[in-house]
């Protein structure tokens, strides 16, 4: 049984110590040369001299036009081999390399990296413990004065030879932010550099070779397509070896950059920081739609889907229309009665729409296609041979995500790029969306009453169409086999699907597969912005316009807002004058409650003397009638 990996999380696996087991795989060690026959006889002394078995390598060196051509010296591996390839470039001669290798396993090498003697093993040890694996080593860069072949073909320790030495910075920052690159699975292609990278020849057959449109970054976006494959990267720090001298990169970081971005960003969706721009189309997209056209779903139905796609806040988005196009034919006498009206349609609306390509079959559920574009299906009218230009054919690419979405349903605005934060953020490798739940209903809204009607022939092929999936382990847009009656989408990640095809046993559905390497993910359709029928489409203009209006309402805010805070500061200094006069008032009315008192004595007193007087003056009456 294959063993399975969640994720990146490479940890599950315990290769063998090294010089305790006994290998059986073939590794074929490809290394690339144009000159420096020097630095190349070192690097050949270093592979005669490693521990793994020499009956199973084989070296073969690429003479990339080198002139004087490069020899093979006398102390080197004995199954080394040289070939020429007169095409400049790194990526021609790898090819080339690769072409000529039978090994089960692919060794990377730089003709300017000598590898410690043990180094392959080291390698080979996880390639015998799962077949998907990208194993990389850990490079030491020397400004060592080069020592003889001899010296390096006897040396039990290369870093008597070749220390003090940097390493690889950038390289070891990356595994130590990321647990081994077990914590973020995304950026894990990224290790895979050529200077000692192996990789499983099968896992590259499905990748395919190295991208010779490239200038710089070849190495990358292998790694990527490789992880697209399904592929596990490990580092492995007991694989060390020494590059003779600084890298290019080393000596001019920024230009490497500038150069390398410029064309990587077409082709790895991953960075996403490299993908800014709000309008722009790319090579390989983000996002990969599928929807199926021809039988119960016409033409008003796959335009609702296609153009609320389109239409939606992610661009970096493609549509892949499944129908019979090799049997659409145009009626010129009576358009109205051809068979082939709905799908006819449909190809015409979106014949000139770069982001749209057609498919007579939906693409299964783990693919990966190089070189990125096939032999797209021949338009009505088009001859044998005749061809037309690229940008009016669609393209097949290693998109990181796809979208089965049945004909008719609608994504709202954001839908789609709320989705794949979804899926991105919990890292599932299927994110399934409940769409509907009812009973007959074959995927297309609206047309229930048609697949429960037994005596209606169209309806009942509508029917039969929705239940075949055409998909490895049932992956059907309209429902899974087990799910009788429901409607689903399905938001699917091509790597999860590409390592649960290699790991999957006979007859296990691929769906389970996947969530044991990744996970699966159930959500409601309706919660996510889905809905049945045709929606509104908000043109740019009219964003554009809404923006404005939404730009001058903020101002206006802003500046009510302003005299709002002004007003408020008015009458916190209007309370806060009345708070003055409060405490003046309650002043004068204690004074006045003061001299109230005071008053309310003097009357006592007075009360009192007149009281004394009055009776002094009566006493006196009474003394004189006495």
């Amino acid at each position: 049984m294959t063993a399975r990996i969640p994720g990146n999380d490479h940890r599950v696996l315990t290769p063998p110590e090294l010089g305790a087991w006994t290998p059986s795989l073939r590794v074929s060690v490809v290394v690339p040369a144009y000159g420096g026959q020097d630095k190349l006889d070192l690097v050949l002394a270093g592979l005669a001299g490693q521990s793994y078995p020499t009956e199973l390598t084989e070296v073969i060196v690429v003479d990339n036009g080198s002139d004087p051509p490069l020899r093979l010296p006398a102390l080197r591996p004995p199954g080394t081999r040289l070939i020429t390839c007169p095409v400049p470039g790194r990526a021609h001669a790898r090819n080339a390399g690769l072409a000529a290798a039978t090994g089960d396993v692919i060794h990377w090498l730089d003709s300017d990296v000598v590898l410690d003697r043990r180094s392959i093993e080291a390698h080979m040890r996880w390639h015998h413990a799962a077949p998907y694996l990208v194993v990389t080593g850990y490079l030491r860069f020397t400004p060592a004065e080069p020592p003889t072949p001899e010296a390096v073909a006897a040396a039990g320790d290369l870093a008597e030879l070749f220390e003090p030495a940097e390493p690889h910075a950038w390289l070891v920052d990356l595994i130590e932010r990321t647990g081994g690159l077990t914590d973020n699975p995304h950026r894990a292609f990224s290790l895979h550099v050529g200077g000692a990278t192996s990789v499983g020849a099968a896992l590259l057959t499905a990748a395919g070779p190295m991208d010779t449109d490239l200038i710089l970054g070849q190495d990358t976006e292998m790694g990527y397509r490789l992880a697209q494959a399904g592929a596990v990267f490990v580092p492995e720090p007991l694989s060390r070896a020494f590059h003779l001298g600084p890298t290019m990169r080393m000596r001019g970081k920024a230009p490497i950059d500038r150069v390398s971005h410029a064309f990587v960003a077409d082709r790895i969706p991953s960075y996403r920081w490299l993908r800014s721009h709000p309008a722009r189309q790319w090579k390989v997209p983000y996002l990969e739609v599928v929807v199926e056209a021809g039988g119960r779903a016409g033409y008003d139905e796959v335009r609702a889907t296609v153009d609320a796609v389109l239409a939606g806040t992610l661009p970096d988005v493609a549509v892949t229309v499944v129908g019979p196009w090799d049997r659409v034919t145009a009626e010129g006498r009576a358009p109205l009665r051809n068979p082939d009206l709905e799908t006819m349609l449909v190809r015409g609306h979106y014949a000139h729409e770069g982001r749209v390509r057609f498919a007579l079959a939906a693409p299964e559920a783990a693919r990966v296609t190089v070189p990125y574009r096939e032999e797209a299906v021949p338009y009505p009218g088009e001859t044998a041979g005749e061809r037309r230009p690229e940008g009016e054919r669609g393209s097949v690419t290693a998109a990181p995500y796809r979208l089965r979405l049945p004909a008719g349903w609608t994504p709202g605005e954001d839908t789609l790029a709320r989705l794949l934060d979804l899926a991105v953020e919990g890292e599932y490798g299927l994110v399934s969306v409940l769409l509907a739940e009812e009973a007959g209903n074959a995927g297309t809204p609206g047309n229930a009453e048609d697949a429960e009607d037994p005596g209606n022939a169209d309806g009942a092929e509508g029917a039969e169409k929705a239940g075949d999936t055409g998909d490895a382990g049932g992956a059907a847009s309209e429902g899974d086999a087990g799910d009788a009656g429901l409607v689903t989408a399905r938001l699917e990640r091509t790597a999860a699907f590409a390592r649960a095809a290699i790991v999957a046993g006979e007859g296990e559905d691929l769906d389970d597969a996947v969530d044991d390497v990744f996970g699966v993910l159930w959500v409601d359709g309706e919660t996510h912005g889905f809905t049945a029928g045709p929606r509104q489409i908000t043109g740019r203009r009219s964003a554009y316009r809404a923006r404005i209006e939404a730009r001058a309402e903020a101002d206006r805010l802003a500046k009510e807002a302003e005299r709002l805070r002004g007003e408020v500061a008015r009458w916190k200094e209007e309370s806060g004058r009345w708070r003055r006069n409060a405490v003046e008032l309650r002043r004068e009315v204690g004074g006045l409650r003061k001299e109230l008192a005071a008053a309310r004595k003097e009357l006592a007193a007075a009360r009192k003397v007149m009281q004394l007087g009055l009776l002094s003056s009566v006493r006196r009456a009474i003394t004189r009638r006495r």
